[in-house]
């Protein structure tokens, strides 16, 4: 075959594959049905144990790297489970018959929880005064609304966030109420008058990005605030969902995200503050990549396009915030003392006491 026979054929072949793509896919539908019909949970690592392994073998029959076989098998099963989580959630109608609110509605977030309980069969208002459409009924003002809903969810800037939650606890609405906020010290006052005032509130953070349409593997935090009504009533909006689901008081929350949120900030705005006041062009060092630079490169890149008034709010506004930046400063410090001193045995230290605390981490995770 000449080239362009050669191109034909390669062009049937992809045509062929997205085919078999979207087979699985109406597979998946069906097998989610099944799954809820006996019971079975959404997820079964042993499965997907099996068919990554059977793909990898097939592959080296067949003469084809058993990695990209196993990378696509990846991804196609991560497709497979999202289809089928989305299914549970529809046909658990969690929402049938309820209404909820969700101030803020406009933004990333607020629009992902607006989708997401409207797929559960609630009744969505948004009240944001953007005047950008979400496909939902919507008002500018939540405070011309009768807030008769059966649930309220507060998803605005985390900046007014107790604001808007201290003027809910004057009105007092008989619904559950609970926000989104990555932080929760700066809210403290705001949730202890809704406490105050007898108001069923909990406080969640999702631990996810907008993005996000598979939950497995993704952690969802309850505040207890003393209301369990509250805490059952938000917890149950993802019993459908493969979500990792923890209750704990408020300032554990904020001290535990001073390292998942503000470490991890800062070391990656770091990175890139160092590589952009280094003086060596972007270009040049593109040249000479490596497979951890590449890796940490990708990362910072994402953390880059985020906003910057957010990921201040996040460093600024944790009242356990300076904890975690001054254990990243005394940590540099010991490794530039290391390297400095020709300390090769504390440079060791360091480095096994990393592998030792990351191997721990690495062994409590699911389907570990």
């Amino acid at each position: 075959m000449d080239l362009n026979q050669l191109r034909e054929r390669l062009t049937a072949i992809d045509s062929e594959l997205v085919q078999l793509v979207a087979e699985r896919q109406r597979l998946s539908t069906e097998v989610a049905r099944v799954k809820r019909a006996t019971g079975h949970p959404t997820r079964d690592f042993r499965r997907e144990r099996d068919v990554l392994l059977n793909a990898r073998v097939n592959a080296e029959r067949a003469g084809a790297p058993p990695d990209v076989a196993e990378a696509i098998l990846r991804l196609l099963i991560r497709s497979s489970l999202t289809t089928q989580e989305q299914v549970l959630v529809a046909a658990q109608g969690q929402g049938s018959g309820h209404s909820a609110l969700v101030i803020g509605g406009h933004g990333k977030m607020g629009r992902w929880f607006a989708d997401f309980l409207a797929s559960q069969g609630y009744a969505v208002e948004v009240a944001d005064p953007s005047p950008e459409s979400s496909g939902h009924a919507c008002r500018s003002d939540w405070r011309t609304s009768p807030l008769d809903h059966d649930l309220i969810v507060v998803a605005t800037p985390l900046g007014i966030t107790s604001q808007v939650l201290h003027e809910l606890a004057q009105r007092a609405p008989a619904g559950i109420v609970f926000d989104i906020g990555s932080l929760k010290t700066p809210l403290r006052s705001g949730l202890a008058a809704l406490r105050a005032a007898g108001v069923r509130a909990t406080s969640v953070h999702p631990m996810f990005g907008p993005d996000t349409e598979l939950l497995s593997g993704r952690h969802v935090i309850h505040i207890d605030l003393g209301s369990p009504e509250a805490i059952t009533a938000a917890q149950g909006l993802f019993t459908a969902t493969m979500a990792e689901q923890t209750v704990m008081s408020l300032d554990e929350h904020d001290r535990l995200i001073a390292y998942v949120l503000g470490l991890s900030h800062a070391v990656n705005i770091a990175f890139f503050t160092a590589l952009a006041e280094s003086g060596e062009a972007a270009p040049r060092l593109a040249k000479l990549s490596s497979t951890t630079f590449d890796a940490q490169l990708d990362v910072a890149s994402r953390v880059a396009q985020e906003s910057p008034a957010l990921y201040y709010e996040i460093q600024a506004l944790n009242e356990y915030g300076g904890e975690s930046l001054k254990a990243l400063a005394d940590a540099v410090d010991r490794l530039r003392g290391c390297v400095a001193a020709g300390n090769a045995a504390g440079f060791e230290r360091l480095m096994d006491q990393g592998r030792d605390y990351l191997a721990g981490r690495l062994a409590a995770r699911p389907g570990a």
